[in-house]
């Protein structure tokens, strides 16, 4: 049996790492039973990169939250009525706390009735077997994979299955979450579901999709690696065209998509984890107007912040780039300065729909090259204390004007470095001892030679004198 918790811990960034780790602090302090569920064990199995942490709590998540928030955490959305709360932890690590609970339809197609439950009853009442599956963080049970509904054999086969008779009939936008997850991971759909979907599509269930479970999707689309996939597959099933009747009209915007996800893949090579919904949104609805936009997303339930974001989005990469291609960031130094401060998501999107050849280079400037000479900053410390200067303001001072000469292609070599380091602190090279004895007897050589001179031209001056 795979270690799970190895395996989990081995693939968290280190403030993935921080952040599970403080809830399964609070949920043990409160006693609480928690859990990692869905696409977080979904994406650990798989091998795809684990986006965020959606944790399962057998008991109020709420609580949970609050002290999240006191250590920094940022609540984002939450549903008092499901219990369910996005929350952006600290780190900027994304995820989700829910309650486990249980749903009772009176008959297939109705509102369930929401019942608080335990774990193995809230996996069992999902939508996909893939989605089913959850590991235990708890002390007696911690690393324990639960899979009541066989999903790991789904995944290993390579299948989309769902649950029930009636997973459509119940929630019919799980349409197009099914081809979502098909496209996203590679998978087919299982047969029995396969069958199931055809049928809910002849029964017309795809007009039943709610504006705010499709727009549920277009958020979680937007997050995607490969959204393209996923829109053409909407399209081939004709669900674009009847969900988002407006985008498939204008058409997604599939270049744009295109150069924001080779973006993606230098700024993951120049190892950052970019969080890019908001420039993919963008992309994605790259050939609608702003009023067009706006009016989409209020339709498909999106929050009047969101919008806000969405929108003015553009507007601030543009003025940044103004800046960049301008007096502010002339210098290297002062460039470098001024990019890394900048979200991830401004740069990628700068990178991606830019046109300003000066702000462009800089920003590339800064990912290939100034970046990675800053990270050698320890070693330089490193040498500058072994001249023997102390730490302190001008030791500071020191390492800074090294770094803005290295950002001009000086001191690639240690030696280089040294003359630099001598230089800006004052430190002398301490003479050897061949030096040391070399010194005194050139001085008597010098001396000898002196007093040879001083000899000379008294003979000189006394010859002189005899001669009158």
């Amino acid at each position: 049996m795979p270690d799970y918790m190895f395996l989990l811990e081995s693939r968290l960034s280190p403030e993935q790492r921080a952040a599970m780790l403080r809830v399964q602090e609070l949920a043990s302090a409160m006693g609480f039973n928690i859990y990692l569920t869905g696409g977080t064990v979904r994406d650990l199995i798989t091998g795809a990169t684990l986006r965020d942490l959606d944790f399962a709590v057998e008991g109020n998540p709420s609580k949970m939250a609050r002290e999240l928030e006191k250590g920094g955490a940022k609540v984002l959305v939450e549903d008092e009525k499901l219990r369910h709360i996005e929350i952006l932890f600290s780190g900027d690590v994304e995820g989700s706390l829910s309650a486990a609970r249980d749903e009772y339809y009176v008959r297939p197609g109705t509102r369930p009735e929401i019942r608080w439950s335990t774990i193995m009853e809230d996996l069992r009442r999902r939508d996909f077997s893939l989605n089913a599956i959850a590991i235990s963080l708890n002390p007696a049970s911690r690393g324990l994979l639960l899979d009541p509904t066989n999903g790991l054999s789904d995944i290993e086969h390579g299948e989309v299955r769902a649950l029930t008779i009636h997973s459509f009939t119940n929630q019919p936008v799980r349409l197009l979450r099914a081809l979502r997850f098909a496209a996203r991971m590679g998978f087919k759909t299982e047969s029995r579901t396969q069958e199931w979907f055809n049928l809910a599509i002849e029964r017309e269930l795809q007009h039943t999709i709610t504006p705010e479970d499709a727009g549920h999707e277009l958020r979680a689309l937007a997050r995607e690696e490969r959204p393209h996939l996923i829109l053409k597959a909407w399209h081939e099933q004709g669900l674009l065209e009847l969900v988002y009747p407006l985008l498939a009209r204008k058409h997604p915007d599939y270049d744009a998509i295109s150069h924001l996800l080779k973006v993606r893949d230098e700024l993951f090579m120049a190892g950052f984890r970019p969080r890019l919904a908001t420039p993919m949104m963008l992309a994605i609805l790259g050939h609608l107007k702003d009023r067009e936009i706006g009016h989409l997303l209020s339709k498909l339930g999106f929050r009047a912040a969101e919008i806000d974001v969405i929108g003015t989005f553009p507007r601030q990469a543009l003025a940044i780039q103004k800046d960049l291609a301008g007096k502010k960031t002339k210098t290297p130094v002062d460039a470098y300065h001024f990019i890394e401060k900048l979200p991830m998501e401004v740069i990628a999107y700068l990178l991606a729909e830019s046109n300003n050849s000066a702000a462009v280079s800089k920003l590339k400037a800064y990912l290939n090259k100034w970046r990675p000479i800053r990270q050698t900053r320890p070693i330089v410390v490193t040498e500058l204390e072994a001249l023997g200067m102390p730490r302190g303001p001008q030791f500071d001072r020191v390492i800074n004007e090294v770094f803005a000469a290295q950002l001009y292609g000086r001191g690639k070599t240690p030696e280089e470095r040294e003359k630099m380091l001598r230089k800006l602190s004052g430190i002398k090279e301490a003479r050897t001892k061949k030096e040391k004895e070399r010194k005194p007897a050139k001085t008597r050589e010098k001396h000898a030679a002196k007093e040879e001179a001083k000899a000379g031209i008294k003979a000189a001056a006394e010859r002189k004198k005899a001669k009158k």
